[in-house]
C-alpha cells in the first residue's frame, strides 16, 4: 500500500495543535462507592468542561464492569492542565477520591492523532 492510499481524505484531515495535553484517568470505584464516585464524576465533568483552555473533558463507563469509569480529558496546553488542577473542584476531587476509587492517571503527548 502506497503512502497515498494510507493518508486521510482532505475532508477528514484535522490539525492537532502539538501542545495539546491528553489525561486519561481510570478510576474503580472502591466496595458499595459507585454511586457517589459516579456523583463526584458527574460534577467534575460540569465544571471541568467550562475551563478556559478544557478542549474535551468526557466520562465513559466500561461496557463490562459499571464501577470502572474513565475520564478523557484533553487540554489546550500544559498552563490549562495546571489551572485545571489548582481549580477549587479539582481540589475537592483529589480530597475524595482516594475513599471512593482506585484511581491511575496518564498525562499524555500527541504522536499520531486524527
Amino acid at each position: 500500500m502506497t503512502g497515498e492510499a494510507l493518508r486521510r481524505p482532505a475532508s477528514l484531515e484535522r490539525k492537532m495543535d502539538m501542545s495539546n495535553v491528553k489525561i486519561m484517568a481510570i478510576l474503580t470505584a472502591r466496595p458499595g462507592k459507585t454511586a457517589q464516585l459516579r456523583e463526584l464524576l458527574d460534577r467534575m465533568v460540569g465544571a471541568s468542561r467550562v475551563e478556559p483552555g478544557n478542549l474535551r473533558y468526557d466520562l465513559w463507563v466500561d461496557q463490562g464492569n459499571p464501577d470502572c469509569f474513565v475520564l478523557d480529558e484533553l487540554y489546550a496546553d500544559s498552563e490549562a492542565v495546571t489551572a485545571h488542577r489548582a481549580s477549587p473542584h479539582f481540589q475537592g476531587y483529589l480530597a475524595t477520591i482516594n475513599d471512593l476509587a482506585e484511581r491511575t492517571a496518564l498525562t499524555l503527548d500527541a504522536l499520531s492523532v486524527f
